[in-house]
């Protein structure tokens, strides 16, 4: 055992520091004392031990160190997150108000400590991100060095790289991405550590498989059910990943799915926790803050987008599977009664989210909090009945202070983990303002404006894909937030269009290899090829991209709430099913024609997805329609399995469990 396990206890550290963030954040959430501002002052150091802890407990930050030299780093990062807190504790007013702009030497000394700490922290846990920010802080200091003149800048003093990522507040570290992460972020998390502190995501993903019926060609649209239902709290497709498809990926594989394809069709559905409302994950609450409106203004517009994906998706894995899996019958899971309860209890929890924000009218923050009450309280009593008076035998191994711990930790472990991500984006974003890089970038996308207005949305495409290649979802938006939406709004395309377009791209940019964490996950969990998993995922999803592109014909899908919004939905769902089935159904057996039909399909169904004229999209939606309908029962005819060697185990028990299926489930936001 360490030094530092044996001085004190790793876990009852963490539990405490877990405390502190939970009981400071509650307690602001209801009363908004001292605002933002102040409050990432204070918390963000909080937030930082807990990410060293929770990443030492996981394993040495430095596994090439001897076990003292570790404890001692570990000691000194957590004093230097101690030092910050006093600091700013007693000279917040003095830092943030009267010394702008003119700082103490003892100002630069504790930025310059905390920005080398976010960096390292940030180099071990999003090493892309350091590289990144690394070569900025250079880029930064000696831009004069550029022979390109698009990216040469005067250059600025390491002094000013510190300051503006650190003690000015408005900016870096301490700026709007992590009072976001300490405040709207944070106040959603409640309802996942919640939720997962007591088993209910478990329990809603086997409700979710008896939902998804009989037939064994049925069997993947559990991975789709699930990942709709854990996205509605989780925002992240990581999570998703690891929650659903622990439990879905081994399910499909023993009815005779392909390890690729089960992984792809996973990787698929919990891309879609970044749209879902509730939590559509941390792009979602950034884009209320950069239009300045509350969040649910962002929720209620981000149910048409959700409903197309997931609508869209379960077509087009139906009619893959149709062609991949035999149409037999399967047994019908048993649910247990406790299982449904909480499954009840999490959606009742979600539709009095809802109503608290937007029937109601509460604000983001008491919603949460009130949310999270509620659901926390309906969890308590159920576990209470069911082990104390109902006596079931499956919660009798379970402690309701293991559950409430696990909640908190749950809590402080995602709330950390997103607030250092944030931290490091917010110096990256920090940096490119200080060299102008943002405004010369938004000056050429002007300039391809001059050209077409098409010109710029496939020039901002083309740079959003390419980052998002790179870089994970919420670094993503960020940045083509900053850099694609000025320019488009400019040209007159309508703010939330804009945005919503650069959400979408940063959404996709999770399905660019390397760097998907979703597809990844999915790929070990099936013991399936990355590449492969890839690959097979953006086969599945391609026809839905189009909904990128589609609200620019369609705004009122994003523009707008109601039966407008409603509306332009259902002709974007039949647009994208539409192409789907162009690109995955059969419509007979004679080649030519079959290829022939499904052209005209996908003809009419681009239409309806892009042409302007509501009017003439109506028509040719209609037309669309019918030929879906007519092609998926030929579909089911002309179709037939393609492999037929599947697996007939009726029994849970018996099936292979993958590798991280009994593997801690670790939720985190998207990175």
């Amino acid at each position: 055992m360490s030094m530092l396990a044996r001085t004190f206890s790793l876990n009852t550290l963490t539990l405490f520091f877990s405390w502190v963030l939970l009981l400071w954040l509650l307690w602001y959430f209801y009363t908004g004392s001292g605002g933002p501002q102040e409050l990432v002052s204070r918390l963000m150091s909080i937030a930082l031990i807990l990410q060293i802890l929770f990443m030492y407990r996981n394993d040495y930050l430095y596994k090439w160190l001897p076990p003292r030299a570790n404890d001692a780093i570990v000691a000194v990062y957590i004093g230097i997150c101690l030092y910050a807190f006093y600091y700013f504790w007693f000279n917040f007013e003095d830092v943030a108000i009267y010394r702008q702009g003119s700082y103490s030497r003892q100002d630069f000394i504790v930025g310059l400590l905390v920005f080398l700490l976010v960096m390292e922290l940030s180099r071990l846990a999003h090493p892309t991100l350091f590289w990144i920010n690394f070569v900025l802080v250079i880029y930064t200091m000696y831009g004069y060095w550029s022979p390109l003149d698009f990216f040469w800048h005067p250059g600025t003093t390491f002094y000013r790289v510190v300051t503006s990522s650190t003690v000015e507040f408005s900016t870096g570290i301490y700026g709007i991405y992590g009072q976001l992460a300490l405040t709207l972020v944070a106040a959603f998390l409640t309802l996942a550590a919640a939720a997962h502190g007591f088993g209910a995501q478990a329990a809603m993903i086997n409700v979710m498989r008896r939902l998804a019926g009989r037939n064994r060609q049925m069997i993947p649209q559990t991975a789709v059910l699930g990942s709709l239902a854990v996205g509605t709290v989780s925002g992240s497709g990581s999570a998703n990943a690891v929650v659903v498809g622990s439990i879905t990926i081994p399910l499909m594989k023993r009815y005779g799915v392909p390890g690729a394809f089960a992984a792809a069709v996973e990787t698929a559905a919990s891309m879609g926790g970044l749209l879902m409302p509730p939590l559509m994950g941390v792009g979602a609450f950034l884009m209320s803050e950069f239009l300045g409106v509350p969040y649910w203004d962002v929720v209620a517009r981000g149910f048409g987008l959700a409903l197309t994906y997931y609508i869209a998706l379960s077509f087009a894995v139906y009619l893959l599977c149709v062609r991949l899996l035999p149409g037999t019958s399967i047994k019908a899971p048993t649910v247990l009664l406790y299982e449904t309860v909480k499954t009840s209890i999490f959606f009742l929890s979600v539709a009095f989210l809802i109503v608290l924000m937007g029937w109601i009218g509460i604000g983001e923050l008491r919603a949460a909090l009130y949310t999270a009450a509620f659901m926390f309280a309906l969890l308590i009593a159920a576990f209470l009945y069911f082990k104390h008076i109902a006596r079931d035998p499956t919660v009798q191994d379970e402690t309701l202070w293991r559950n409430i711990m696990l909640s908190v930790e749950t809590h402080a472990d995602m709330t950390s983990y997103l607030t250092l991500l944030l931290a490091t984006l917010g110096i990256m974003i920090g940096l490119f303002t200080v060299t102008g890089f943002i405004n010369r970038m938004g000056g050429m996308l002007l300039d391809l404006g001059s050209v077409h207005l098409t010109a710029v949305i496939g020039m901002a495409y083309f740079f959003g894909w390419l980052v998002g290649a790179g870089l994970p979802p919420t670094a993503t938006y960020i940045i083509g937030a900053v850099v694609i939406v000025g320019p488009l709004t400019k040209l007159g395309v309508d703010p939330w269009v804009a945005h919503f377009f650069v959400f979408l791209i940063s959404v996709w940019g999770e399905l660019s290899p390397p760097t998907s964490l979703t597809a990844a996950i999915s790929a070990r969990i099936a013991e399936a090829s990355f590449m492969r998993t890839m690959w097979e995922a953006l086969k599945i999803c391609l026809p839905i991209t189009l909904m990128t592109f589609s609200i620019f014909a369609r705004p009122e899908m994003v523009t707008t709430t109601g039966w407008p919004q409603f509306a332009a939905a259902l002709l974007v769902i039949i647009g994208v099913c539409g192409v789907a089935f162009a690109m995955f159904g059969r419509t007979g057996r004679n080649v030519a024609l079959d290829i022939g039909l499904r052209i005209v399909l996908a003809v009419f169904a681009l239409v309806t997805l892009m042409h302007p004229d509501d009017n003439l999209a109506r028509m040719t939606a209609v037309v669309t329609a019918i030929g879906m309908v007519a092609g998926v029962w030929r579909h089911r005819i002309v179709a037939p399995p393609e492999s037929t060697g599947a697996l007939d185990i009726e029994d849970d028990e018996t099936a292979p469990r993958s590798k991280l299926q009994t593997a801690k489930v670790n939720l985190v936001g998207e990175g």
